[in-house]
């Protein structure tokens, strides 16, 4: 107590000035509303920066969060277009669903080389099988290899091994996707068939010949495309929706029909 009464004494000419001066200010302001309006236009500028200042910090620490509540609903999403033949429905039919939804993250990614791989963070543990599907927001990304417990390689579609069923959208002309090593944002289309009406700009998506992944999962459109040799069928470079340098946010996508296809697709070529 004796602090303060000696701060204030030692401060007592610089206090009573500002007291002076602030009950100078209330009176200015509450007999001119000129003042009053620059007071309280001040007052809410100077409180609207702390609240958008301090709003930003919390947002900023809240990104995981709200990233992963973002991954979820897309996978929920995610889950209801593939297993819809129509998307007038908002709920799911739990007695028709065909493909799971799994997101996960990137925690390793080539492209420059001849065979690319992705590394993600979900594996054994998370209900992931070899020949599982990979995709972005905006395409294919590749097929699950190897698995882990927690962690998965996929064959990217950057890969010379690759060769996933895909076609021209809207129509029913098939071929398949593969990729020449050349260029990380370009793959190949071959095995499309001359009779095909072809324009550049065309999207590519993924067929209906495959078990890996739905139909009609964007791929890229057409970036060229010319009659190979024989003249009959087309090769046709496909410009990947997906950047395959930035990939951070993934969906592993599994059939659960995958093995009894296989399986009658076997028992048809032992009785053959």
């Amino acid at each position: 107590m004796q602090q303060i009464i000696n701060f204030i004494l030692r401060y007592k000419t610089s206090l009573l000035y500002f007291l002076l001066m602030t009950i100078a200010l209330a009176f200015t302001i509450n007999s001119h509303s000129y003042h009053q309006s620059k007071f309280f236009n001040s007052a809410n500028w100077f409180t609207g920066n702390i609240y958008s200042t301090s709003k930003g910090i919390t947002d900023y620490f809240n990104l995981k969060e709200e990233n992963r509540i973002l991954l979820e609903e897309n996978k929920r999403l995610r889950n209801i277009v593939f297993n819809q033949k129509t998307l007038d429905s908002i709920a799911l039919d739990t007695a028709n669903i065909n493909y799971t939804v799994t997101a996960a993250h990137v925690v390793k990614n080539s492209f420059s080389n001849p065979r690319n791989y992705v590394t993600i963070d979900v594996g054994k543990r998370n209900n992931i099988e070899q020949d599982m599907g990979v995709i972005t927001t905006k395409g294919i990304l590749g097929i699950v290899e190897n698995t882990s417990n927690k962690f998965s390689s996929v064959q990217s579609i950057l890969n010379e091994n690759s060769n996933i069923n895909a076609k021209v959208k809207g129509t029913n002309h098939f071929g398949s996707l593969v990729w020449d090593g050349d260029d990380y944002t370009t793959v190949q289309l071959i095995d499309i068939p001359r009779l095909a009406k072809l324009t550049v700009g065309d999207t590519i998506v993924t067929g209906a010949m495959s078990s890996i992944f739905p139909e009609n999962v964007p791929i890229g459109i057409i970036k060229k495309f010319d009659l190979n040799v024989s003249k009959s069928f087309y090769s046709i470079d496909v410009q990947l929706f997906n950047d395959m340098t930035n990939i951070k946010n993934v969906y592993v996508i599994g059939n659960l029909n995958k093995a009894e296809v296989k399986q009658l697709e076997a028992e048809t070529e032992n009785d053959q």
